[in-house]
């Protein structure tokens, strides 16, 4: 059966991106980048969870990061020079990204926001991220997303 196109999906094939896609049977109580590792048997440090943050000014920020770890908000508070950053409230996810919890892609959002990816993804020949809906991932080179959304390389979790 063929997978239907995400809007993901659709820019990458616009932009003539090589990914791959991995589909995954999914559990609504477990949507997290630990489970997505164990179902579709990748290594946990190269599934990178997307996060949707928030400033004062309520600006959004996009962030990736290793999915078994967690975000350090005073890093990224301090990158993006805000005095504090916090999640995007989940009720207002698919209204300001266009995806749902456990589908968040970092492609296709909306409109383009001022994103983020940890570092050690350079470490890496490829990563799965989210294909934009829940069971669906996108295996890509690291350096093909940074250029593709001009994503800032940074240390973005807690040591």
């Amino acid at each position: 059966m063929a997978i239907k196109k995400t809007n993901a999906m659709r820019e990458l094939d616009k932009a003539k991106i090589k990914y791959d896609i991995f589909e995954y049977d999914i559990d609504e109580n477990y949507l997290g980048a630990v489970s997505v590792a164990s179902k579709t048997g990748a290594d946990i440090t190269k599934v990178f969870k997307t996060l949707a943050l928030t400033n004062d000014k309520d600006e959004l920020f996009i962030v990736c990061i290793p999915g078994s770890d967690e975000v350090d908000l005073k890093k990224v508070a301090s990158i993006v020079q805000s005095k504090k950053v916090d999640m995007l409230e989940l009720s207002k996810l698919k209204e300001k990204t266009g995806y749902i919890r456990g589908g968040c892609s970092p492609i296709g959002i909306k409109k383009r926001h001022l994103s983020l990816i940890h570092e050690s993804c350079l470490k890496k020949d490829f990563i799965f991220i989210s294909g934009g809906q829940r069971g669906l991932q996108i295996k890509i080179s690291p350096n093909d997303l940074i250029n593709f959304l001009n994503m800032e390389v940074k240390n973005l979790i807690i040591e």
